[in-house]
């Protein structure tokens, strides 16, 4: 311990408040039971629940005697490979429009802070989009989405927006959207997205598309609408190594910028400010990211194993939702579903005295260590019982486990993700049991 020096005077300053990330928090409290040995059901934390594929590995092996700086941008190897992947997506991509970074985080707080401005963000949305926006401009813009549609404004409700903002002298800059979403797990359709970017034009937005979850639509046949088709030149689109790779803990990032002047002077921007954060992502991570990203066909069926596995046992999860009553929006892409037990509300009332999701999630971990998030973490109504669940954690304990179930026909039928199942269906249960009805088997 050291000693205090007799002169020393107390720090009059105070750093900012500013709270944990509801997606971490609710994986620390887990941790925190489990070291007290009590049980866990983890279905909070959004990360993909599959082995790095050992090709990948191998790649970032290769070169981890690269310990020099690059680039800003990002290495030519690497804005190639991603140029080509867009392109192969029907967006005609130059390398020049590439910026990589460590983390599609820091790269949306970097495009923000390079754009200024108010923003406007879905209602509900993923965690950090509100909160870059408030650490940089205070709160944004919160707009519902269109019923079964998350991840992007309604367009009409934007609109009107932008012109509340604009009267009261805080015009809106940007509009972030999620294609397909978290945490509804669902897609906007064609229609919904092109009407957003009608909007973006007459008001002279940006449009942000985040597009990590695009290669984990379900439906491999499914199109995804991204908004660079219809609004190419206000559009930004980001994707990262995190979801359909599972390689989060790399953190390696890719924007893809517009075309045209506009373009040209945000890319300016972004590698200056990116110059001053993180002078430039890891040289063998993204030298790894470059062969992800050029789609070897290991690869690609190792994505296609894992969009199987996700869709199986998130449909699983939403039907054990759906049997005890809540209302699910059928998941369409990535890991997660967003069940409403809105109609089971007089129930939990009497029965528990819940009121509002964070009372919901917070029965469900006490009472039997659900781990879940209240919508209200993602931007919804506090007294909303609307909840974001992450089933990616069931595949299992290990490598061994995951690969099993990222190679299994029936993945829910495994043991191991079968037992869970019926653990959560058993919790839902409980808790929705009318208050005067009798616990089964007891005396």
């Amino acid at each position: 311990m050291f000693a205090v020096s007799p002169s020393a005077r107390p720090v009059s300053a105070q750093p900012r408040s500013v709270p944990l990330s509801a997606t971490l928090a609710v994986n620390e409290a887990l941790a925190r039971r489990a070291r007290l040995g009590l049980p866990v059901l983890p279905l909070g934390f959004g990360e993909a629940g599959i082995p790095i594929h050992p090709a990948l590995t191998e790649a970032l092996s290769a070169a981890a005697d690269r310990g020099g700086y690059g680039p800003v941008a990002g290495s030519e190897e690497l804005r190639e490979a991603v140029a080509g992947y867009w392109t192969r997506r029907d967006l005609p991509t130059g390398a020049d429009r590439i910026v990589a970074g460590p983390g599609s985080k820091p790269l949306l707080f970097a495009l923000l802070l390079a754009l200024g401005g108010a923003v406007a963000v879905p209602k509900p949305s993923w965690v950090s989009y509100a909160a870059q926006a408030a650490l940089l401009d205070g709160d944004p813009v919160t707009i519902a989405t269109p019923p079964g549609e998350g991840g992007v404004p309604s367009p009409a409700l934007l609109a009107d927006a932008c012109v509340r903002a604009k009267a009261a002298g805080r015009p809106l800059r940007a509009v972030v959207v999620t294609l397909p979403d978290n945490p509804t797990g669902t897609l906007a359709s064609a229609g919904t997205v092109r009407k957003l970017c009608e909007a973006a034009r007459e008001h002279d937005l940006v449009i942000i598309s985040d597009e990590i979850y695009r290669d984990l639509v379900h439906d491999p046949a499914q199109p995804v609408p991204s908004p660079a088709t219809w609004a190419p030149e206000r559009t930004v689109v980001t994707t990262a190594l995190s979801k359909s790779l599972a390689a989060g803990g790399w953190r390696l990032g890719v924007a893809r910028l517009p075309d045209g002047p506009f373009g040209t002077a945000l890319r300016d921007s972004l590698t200056g400010i990116a110059s001053e954060l993180w002078s430039s992502a890891p040289a063998p991570v993204q030298h790894a990211a470059a062969y992800a990203f050029g789609e070897p066909p290991e690869l690609v069926d190792h994505i296609d194993l894992s969009r199987r596995l996700h869709a199986s046992v998130v449909r699983a999860v939403a039907d054990r939702f759906t049997a005890a009553g809540a209302h699910v929006a059928r998941p369409q892409g990535g890991f997660y579903l967003y069940p409403d037990l809105g109609p089971l509300r007089d129930r939990l009332g009497a029965a528990h005295a819940v009121t509002t999701g964070a009372g919901l999630t917070g029965l469900l971990l006490e009472r039997h260590g659900v781990g879940v998030l209240p919508g209200s973490a993602f931007g919804d109504d506090e007294d909303a019982l609307r909840m974001r669940v992450a089933p990616s954690l069931l595949y299992g304990p290990d490598d061994e486990h995951r690969l099993a179930a990222l190679r299994s026909p029936d993945p829910v039928a495994l043991p191991w993700i079968a037992t869970a199942l019926d653990r959560l269906s058993e919790a839902l249960a409980d808790i929705v049991r009318p208050a005067l009805e009798p616990v089964p088997g007891a005396c």
